[in-house]
């Protein structure tokens, strides 16, 4: 159980700083502004179907493909380690730094909402959820695991990617609600403290990859 709890709180603390579902919120609000309430529901639970499949896929076959050009596991994991610090830092040291920045989704005319684009990606899930999806992915136990081990960490990591997805669904069908109750500073303190845990995490990823890379060579 405990690998479970770690990998499951090792995702969903990676991921949930940039995918920040709180923050793209007010987005889908005015995306769909001019559709019913059941309609909305239904592109929320879509939107965040679609993001847990999308980041899924990436944790799952990213670092193989990496692996399959030749690049070694610990080097993505410290490469990766890298972009989700710089992550972390930005979204710690900047006014406005996030996945869905710069995504030119404000202007974007209700009728043409769809639930995969732009509502999933870029809106929901971008390049930089994605990295660290696949940075996650390449996180694996230390040595040669067990069965078990894998088996754990696995169901860990599918259930932080669910806890995201819930965390979306939720977030897009009250985000009139959610924006009322937390407001501006309060969106502003979780973004900041979310940040540093994502920075913490990416150091963690780099010392990982390079204590594994050091004892294969």
């Amino acid at each position: 159980m405990n690998g479970v709890a770690s990998a499951f709180l090792l995702t969903f603390a990676g991921l949930f700083p940039i995918v920040n579902p709180l923050e793209a919120a007010p987005f889908f609000l005015g995306l769909t502004a001019n559709l019913s309430g059941a309609e909305r529901r239904v592109l929320a639970r879509k939107a965040a179907v679609n993001g847990f499949l999308l980041l899924l896929g990436s944790m799952v076959l990213g670092p193989w493909l990496l692996e399959f050009f030749g690049i070694e596991l610990p080097v993505v994991r410290i490469a990766g380690g890298l972009v989700v610090a710089a992550l972390g830092w930005k979204l710690l040291t900047q006014e406005q730094w996030s996945d869905h920045a710069g995504a030119g989704l404000q202007g974007s005319p209700a009728r043409k909402v769809g639930s995969f684009y732009p509502l999933t990606m870029p809106l929901t899930v971008g390049p930089g959820s994605m990295s660290v999806a696949i940075t996650i992915g390449s996180r694996k136990p230390a040595g040669m695991p067990r069965i078990a081990d894998l088996a754990e960490h696995a169901s860990g990591a599918v259930l932080g990617l669910v806890g995201i997805a819930v965390t979306i669904y939720l977030a897009y069908r009250f985000a009139g609600k959610i924006g009322r109750l937390l407001g501006e500073t309060g969106l502003e303190v979780m973004v900041r403290l979310s940040a540093f845990i994502l920075m913490c995490i990416g150091i963690e990823i780099i010392w990982n990859g390079y204590s594994t890379l050091i004892g294969v060579h």
